[in-house]
């Protein structure tokens, strides 16, 4: 069996998105263009991945190892000088039991892996008939390679691919140096080959740069496989899935159909109900169980996991967040907190980093947490604010409980135990303990630990002064 490595060309500015971030580095849908790549690469089980990095090489180099795509490493083309100059940087690098090569754009989000392994076969056959229905090639003749094409409505700015009399390609010509005529051809190159290691080294090595754009294209390899009677065989691919993003307006249409793809795949492969799909935005890497049931104006980023029967939304927000079996999480904001099972959450409720909820846990309305576990069936019902701070089991604090956790230079922790009670508009002023079955007066400033068992008052008694009102008011 062959071996496989990828070429993934990732070094451009990506001028057209008046942008300070490479291209590559943009998100859709959670994840960065070059990410999309190489999650498409990942089930391949190539032998090798090399990105070509050049325009801020150090980020990008740092968001592909982020991917973790075993085997992958980056090449450096310090001057970009067109795709054929980029592949011409990685060739060296290749290891020397490589005898394909694939070679993609790193800005094609959309692209899968059924469709690489498509291309994959093609570019292996010795004898084949073109993928859209042309005449086959000649017995005993060995393919230079393979190449994705697709027919655009508007096929502007893509190189035209131009065929042989039998159906295969004779070469493409990038849009920039066509004439009319070759302008008005709809088959379009994507960009997306394999190709016999061999034949591409020996073409490699004598491209030119006499063309509108004075770069060296790799397109040009393919014209010289055909004059050298290998040709690469035509696989047709979808318009949506080849198609690159070269500005903002392209990202934000590839981050819908990204959305869109992957809440049919919740829908209808994992069996989760979503009311309102067009208003209800989930990251790619979100991971959603059976029976779970988004409502709309939920986003979801980040990693997100639902399991079982949890319920998500209206106007939710969560990154980052894990969210337990029959859990209800009702227009909350959330980031890194952990939501337990049978837990609720909301309305207008912010869990900030660290928040855990333990099972059948309860946070409610214009309620904040941060950084703070709540132990099983402990609840935060409504206007209070819970941080630093642990929490025992069937603890209750109510409305306008405040831990003060934070005098301007450090942060301090508050405890409070299993069964214990904390009335009304108590400020817990951290370090504190509160012991188990303890309550707390309404009203109260607590400063030092109340024992278990105990009653903590810490307010000033009532004074009346009958009369006062009406002398007052003379």
């Amino acid at each position: 069996m062959s071996e496989v490595a990828a070429v993934i060309l990732a070094a451009g500015k990506g001028t057209r998105f008046r942008s300070e971030t490479a291209k590559v580095r943009h998100r859709a849908a959670g994840r960065s263009l070059i990410g999309h790549v190489l999650e498409a690469v990942r089930p391949l089980g190539l032998a090798q991945v090399l990105v070509v990095v050049g325009h801020q090489a150090e980020e990008v180099r740092a968001e592909v190892e982020a991917v973790g795509v075993p085997g992958t490493t980056t090449v450096l083309q310090l001057e970009q000088r067109g795709t054929g100059h980029a592949v011409q940087q990685a060739m060296p690098a290749l290891e020397p039991g490589i005898d394909r090569v694939l070679v993609l754009p790193g800005d094609t989000p959309l692209l899968t892996s059924t469709t690489l392994q498509h291309l994959l076969a093609a570019g292996a056959e010795e004898t084949s008939a073109p993928r859209d229905g042309g005449a086959p090639t000649a017995a005993g003749v060995t393919t230079g390679g393979a190449m994705l094409t697709a027919h655009l409505d508007d096929p502007t700015g893509y190189g035209r691919v131009l065929r042989t009399p039998d159906g295969q390609v004779a070469r493409v010509i990038e849009h920039r140096d066509a004439p009319e005529t070759v302008r008005a051809i709809t088959e379009i190159n994507a960009g997306m080959y394999v190709f016999d290691r061999g034949r591409l080294e020996a073409s490699l090595a004598d491209l030119g740069d006499d063309n509108a754009q004075g770069e060296v294209y790799l397109t040009d390899v393919l014209a010289r496989l055909v004059d050298d009677g290998a040709p690469v065989l035509p696989v047709s691919a979808s318009a949506g899935e080849i198609a690159g993003v070269n500005d903002r307006a392209q990202l934000a249409d590839a981050a819908r159909a990204l959305r869109a793809r992957h809440l049919e795949h919740l829908m209808v492969e994992v069996g989760v109900s979503v009311t309102d799909p067009a208003t209800t935005y989930v990251d790619v890497d979100v991971e959603v169980g059976v029976d779970a049931h988004l409502l709309p104006g939920t986003i979801l980023e980040r990693g997100t996991r639902l399991a079982a029967r949890a319920v998500v939304g209206p106007h939710s927000h969560l990154v980052a967040c894990s969210v337990g079996e029959d859990a209800t999480v009702h227009s909350t904001r959330a980031e890194r907190a952990t939501i337990g099972a049978g837990a609720s959450v909301g309305p207008f409720t912010h869990l900030r980093p660290g928040t855990v909820l333990g099972e059948r846990t309860k946070v409610g309305a214009f309620a904040e947490t941060k950084n703070a576990t709540l132990g099983e069936g402990s609840k935060v019902p409504h206007l209070a604010y819970v941080g630093d701070a642990t929490i025992g089991e069937r603890v209750n604090i109510a409305c306008g409980v405040i831990t003060v956790n934070y005098d301007g230079r450090t942060k301090s922790h508050t405890t409070i135990e299993d069964g214990a009670f904390v009335g009304c508009d108590t400020m817990l002023v951290a370090p504190v303990t509160i012991g188990e079955g303890a309550y707390t007066a309404a009203g109260s400033t607590i400063t030092d630990d109340v024992p278990a068992g105990s009653l903590a008052i810490a307010r000033s008694r009532q004074t009346t002064k009958e009369g006062w009102s009406d002398r007052r008011r003379g």
